[in-house]
């Protein structure tokens, strides 16, 4: 019985290499496919496949976006993101929404092949040149935590500003406070997470999901 998989990707040409690979011999089907996110989550009202191919990169509703639907939905079936994003924040998103599996797409086709194999059986699967960052970045996390849960209310708010690239001026309209709060605040913010400036405290906070890349 061939496994049943949909591909979630707004390139035709990429979905049609795709469907060539996989079916090469019998034993998984590409029963249906989807050109953006919210196309996919259309049809998967419909029909459930034993495995989405999903990529992150799509018009509408993106990669993630749809993976967070699925898990909220509660729907039955396996999801492995296949795109080109090698950034380990893109895979900790991804994991932390509850991914079956994550691959980069200059894998060969046995790799992609064993990846649908193994969350079709309901294991997980990770590209393995990924793994290593991935469980350095999950070890440092409680340290993280203990980080974020300092910051108060207001230095979260103004936290998030600051990764959205707003200068001082602009936070304190956006908050109806002053800019010598937003400075104290700021002050604050780098000493309780242990960063020197402005950038290193966005990536912070893209890092722990109090802001997110898409």
């Amino acid at each position: 019985m061939a496994i049943n998989v949909m591909i979630a990707d707004d390139h035709s040409l990429v979905r049609e290499g795709i469907r060539q690979l996989l079916e090469f011999d019998g034993s998984i089907s590409v029963t249906s496919e989807a050109a953006d996110g919210a196309e996919c989550i259309a049809k998967l009202e419909n029909y459930l496949p034993d495995v989405l191919l999903l990529d992150i990169n799509m018009p509408v509703k993106n990669g993630l976006d749809v993976l967070n639907e699925i898990k909220q939905r509660k729907y039955n079936l396996k999801v492995l993101i296949l795109t080109v994003h090698n950034e380990l924040e893109y895979l900790v998103k991804a994991v932390d929404l509850g991914v079956d599996g994550y691959i980069l797409k200059d894998s060969g086709s046995s790799e992609l092949r064993k990846a649908i194999y193994a969350v079709y059986e309901g294991e997980s699967y990770i590209q393995p040149s990924l793994i290593p960052a991935l469980n350095n970045r999950m070890a440092n996390r409680d340290i993280d935590k203990d980080k974020i849960d300092s910051l108060t209310g207001r230095e979260r708010e103004v936290l998030i500003q600051i990764a959205n690239g707003k200068i001082n001026k602009e936070i304190a309209t956006n908050l109806n406070i002053t800019e010598r709060t937003v400075k104290n605040h700021i002050s604050n913010i780098f000493k309780k997470i242990d960063v020197s400036d402005r950038t290193q405290a966005a990536v912070f906070a893209i890092k722990n999901n109090i802001i997110t890349l898409y």
